[in-house]
C-alpha cells in the first residue's frame, strides 16, 4: 500500500487517480498507523510552506513520516512536498522544514513571471549506475516536458542529490534523490504519459 499524506494542502485525488491507473494500491490518509503500515509514502502539496508545516505538526504525523524515511521506505515529495524536505524556506519569512535534505527553498527573481506555470523541459542528470537504481527517469528521454506550477524552488547544498534541472530564468533543481527519498518540483500526476512513467518508476522502488 502507498500512503498519500492528506494534510489539507495537496491535489490528492489526481495523484491517487494516476496511481490507480498504474494498478497501485493507494490510501489517502493522515493517520500514523497507515503511515507505519505503508510500503511507500507520497507527500504531495500545493500552497504555502509554513502553513504546510503547521498542518503536519497539528496532525501529529511528522514523527511517523520521519521514522518511515529513516527506516528506508520509498518516499516521494511532489512540488511543495519536495520543498518540505529541505532545511528551510524563505517563503513569508524564514521557516524550518523537515531537514531531510540540507538546503534552502528560494523564490524566483523579481524579473520573472511567477508562478512558473506550464510545461517545461527537464534536463536529466546522467545517473550513477550503482547509486541511482531504480531510476525515477527510466525510459524517459532527456529534455522531456513536464508540468510545473510554483513560485519557489529548492537549492540543495549537496549537488549530488540532483536528478534533474530545469531552466526558468535560472537553472533550478526539478528532481532529487537521496537514498530512498525522491522529490519532483514538477507534477507527475499532471504530466501525461511521461508523468505516469515517473510514478511507475517510483513504484518499482517498493520492496
Amino acid at each position: 500500500m502507498i500512503a498519500i499524506i492528506d494534510y489539507g494542502m495537496g491535489n490528492l485525488r489526481s495523484v491517487s487517480k494516476a496511481l490507480d491507473t498504474l494498478g497501485a494500491q493507494v490510501k489517502i490518509t493522515n493517520k500514523a498507523k497507515d503511515i507505519k503500515e505503508a510500503a511507500a509514502i507520497i507527500l504531495p502539496g500545493v500552497g504555502a510552506f509554513h502553513r504546510a508545516m503547521e498542518n503536519l505538526t497539528k496532525l501529529y504525523i511528522l514523527p511517523p513520516i520521519l521514522r518511515a524515511i529513516k527506516e528506508g521506505k520509498p518516499f516521494l515529495g511532489i512540488c511543495l512536498g519536495l520543498q518540505l524536505l529541505f532545511t528551510e524556506s524563505e517563503e513569508h519569512g524564514t521557516h524550518t522544514g523537515l531537514n531531510i535534505v540540507k538546503g534552502k527553498v528560494k523564490r524566483f527573481s523579481s524579473g520573472l513571471k511567477v508562478p512558473h506555470m506550464g510545461w517545461n523541459q527537464v534536463n536529466i542528470k546522467k545517473p550513477v549506475p550503482s547509486a541511482q537504481k531504480p531510476n525515477l527517469f527510466k525510459n524517459i528521454s532527456d529534455k522531456s516536458y513536464f508540468y510545473f506550477i510554483h513560485s519557489y524552488f529548492v537549492e540543495p547544498e549537496d549537488k549530488s542529490v540532483i536528478l534533474a534541472s530545469t531552466k526558468y530564468g535560472t537553472n533550478f533543481t526539478s528532481a532529487i534523490r537521496m537514498g530512498n527519498v525522491f522529490g519532483t518540483q514538477f507534477h507527475p500526476e499532471k504530466s501525461g504519459n511521461l508523468g505516469l512513467k515517473a510514478l511507475k518508476n517510483f513504484c518499482q522502488c517498493i520492496r
